[in-house]
């Protein structure tokens, strides 16, 4: 369903402004891999702990991304946009310090949830009785999730990371883990 666009990102030394007038520009100083990479790595280490295929990256999920994380950025608050505004994809968010965090800190927080997290049936999947604890993480290793696209947006001293999620998950009676 999604195929590869243009790439949009932002981290670290790079201003978002920077990088969106230059979308081509994808590494980091003194970071060789590009930003779709080191998503990718973290995710799939994840899903690869948990037994499910690895997932592709999707520039047209990335860009969809980057749209939501301008409104949250703007806003300067945390939000899940509708289902119909990201089209039925799995969004994860994370807000924190601009240039604070690096892109694997930023996905270490959604994998932090395993720790509460228990295969089951959704929403029957958290230690706590509450899927909300564990619900980042099991977007990420959604089994019929094929592909991720993520971007990030800063605005007053404020970065906003947003991850959307193809085929998205976390559906109620369906089993993960």
């Amino acid at each position: 369903m999604h195929k590869r666009t243009f790439k949009a990102a932002c981290l670290g030394t790079f201003s978002c402004a920077a990088l969106l007038a230059n979308p081509l520009t994808a590494a980091f100083a003194g970071e060789p891999a590009r930003f779709e990479e080191r998503i990718l790595t973290e995710h799939n280490h994840a899903r690869e702990d948990a037994g499910v295929e690895a997932l592709q990256w999707s520039d047209e999920l990335a860009a969809d991304a980057r749209s939501w994380a301008l409104v949250l950025a703007k806003e300067g608050r945390m939000r899940h946009a509708s289902q119909s505004e990201r089209k039925s994809a799995g969004e994860n968010l994370w807000m924190g310090t601009a240039g604070m965090f690096s892109v694997e800190h930023m996905i270490s927080a959604f994998v932090s949830e395993k720790r509460d997290f228990r295969p089951g049936k959704f929403p029957e999947i958290s230690r706590t009785g509450r899927w909300q604890d564990v619900g980042h993480y099991s977007q990420m290793i959604w089994p019929t999730t094929r592909e991720v696209g993520c971007a990030i947006a800063e605005k007053k001293g404020q970065e906003v990371l947003v991850c959307r999620y193809w085929p998205g998950g976390n559906w109620i009676g369906e089993s993960v883990g």
